[in-house]
This record gives structure tokens, sequence and C-alpha cells, in this order.
């Protein structure tokens, strides 16, 4: 994710090295990814062509050709000089209700949501019967804190960071790279309907329950936290389409 400051910071797990045979593809659904589940924020910086090739597995030459593709649509910027380097554009929201209608259709969003329940209650589950070391704790404990720090219009992204680092915490990087992509269509719907402070204080509780059961190794906790949280989020999206 990049740091408020304009700094480049890790972004994994939505990055990883791209298969044989097509880099070009592949690099470019994972940078599309990155920008749409808003880890690096409007104004925020790609990390340098150098490390972002290296993260993905490919030659500088295909990266400098996923960025102008994403230039071209309007996503990100290059800029020159000593503070230069890719930055991600401000994206567009919709302003009404027939948008959300429209993304639900295209979607298949039951379908999606149960998705990502499935996804989440695992992971959740995982990260609790197999234990946390020190270091996969502090970052757990670190994401947390960081969603309850969040300003308003920053929530959304420290949200799917939370979630992001539970799922590579898992142990499974293909859990993790399946929520990545799951997540990132979750936002597009969710990117449709205003925040809610009564929701996002509720949502704030049962995250906070969740890592408290994470940490404690209290697999059943886990994983009932996490569905009663999945189903809230279905339950605002079902509402808004009434």
């Amino acid at each position: 994710m990049a740091e408020e400051n304009g700094e480049p910071g890790p972004l994994l797990p939505a990055l990883r090295p791209v298969r044989a045979g097509n880099g070009f593809e592949e690099a470019l659904e994972q940078i599309l990814q990155v920008v749409r589940l808003g880890l690096v924020p409007a104004g925020g910086r790609l990390p340098a062509e150098r490390e972002l090739a290296a993260l993905l597995g490919i030659s500088r030459v295909t990266l400098r050709e996923v960025l102008k593709v994403l230039q071209d649509q309007g996503l990100v910027e290059s800029r020159r000089g000593r503070y230069g380097g890719t930055f991600v554009l401000p994206r567009s929201r919709p302003a009404d209700g027939g948008e959300l209608r429209r993304r639900v259709a295209d979607a298949g969003t039951e379908d999606l949501l149960l998705f990502r329940e499935v996804l989440e209650t695992g992971a959740a589950g995982l990260c609790a019967s197999r234990g946390l070391d020190g270091e996969g704790a502090e970052r757990l404990r670190a994401a947390l804190a960081a969603t309850h720090e969040a300003p308003l219009p920053e929530y959304r992204r420290l949200d799917t960071l939370l979630h992001l680092t539970l799922a590579e915490l898992s142990g499974s990087p293909s859990l993790a790279a399946r929520y990545a992509a799951v997540r990132a269509s979750v936002n597009d719907l969710l990117d449709c309907i205003p925040l809610l402070v009564r929701n996002l204080e509720h949502s704030q509780h049962q995250h906070t329950a969740l890592v408290e059961a994470v940490l404690e190794g209290d697999e059943e906790a886990a994983r009932a936290v996490m569905r009663e949280h999945c189903a809230g989020t279905a339950a605002l999206l079902r509402g808004f389409l009434a």
C-alpha cells in the first residue's frame, strides 16, 4: 500500500509472481486489483519499477507496457523528476442506486457474497487453529489499529487491508489470491453506497472480537464472528437494492 506521505509500502498479498506464458495479462490483472482495492489510495505512488517488476516476476519492459495501459485508461499517471513515479488517480464514484443495480446484475451478487463468506470464515478459522507467530500477531493487531484510527475517507481502504492481512496469514497463498479478487468485486459494489457511521462502528466491534478470537486460538468463535460480519455487509447491500 502507500503511506499517507505518498511513499509506497508493501502490497502483498495482492501481488505475487505471475505464471509463465501470460506475464502481461496476469500482471495487468494484479495491478488493477491493487488499484480497485484501494491499496494505493488516490494520489499515492506505486512502488518503483524495479521493485514492482521483481514482485511480479516480469521484465521492466513488460511492466512499462502494463503501466501504459493503466495510464491510457485514466487510472494512473506518470510523473518525472526527483519525486516522480507512477501515481494512482482518483476514481469517479457512481451517484445513484441505478449503478449499484447494474453492477449487482453483472456481478452475480449472491454467489459473490457467498463465496466471500466461505473464504473469509475459512481464513479466520485457519488463523485461529494454526496460531500466529509473534510477527503475524503484530501485523494483525497493527491492521486492526489502523482501522480504528482511520479518517472516514480512508476507512474502506484500511478495512480492506485488515481482511487481506487475515487472508494472507491463513497460510494458504491460493486462498489469499482468490480473496483479493473477490474483495475487489465486493468493493466495487460498496463504492456505490454511502459509508454509514453506525454501520462502521458495528463493524469495528466485530473486527475487534474477530482479532481477539484469532489471537486466542478460538477457531469456532473466529468463524462465527466473521460469518456474522459478512452477513452484515450482505444485508447492507441488499438493503440498498430494495
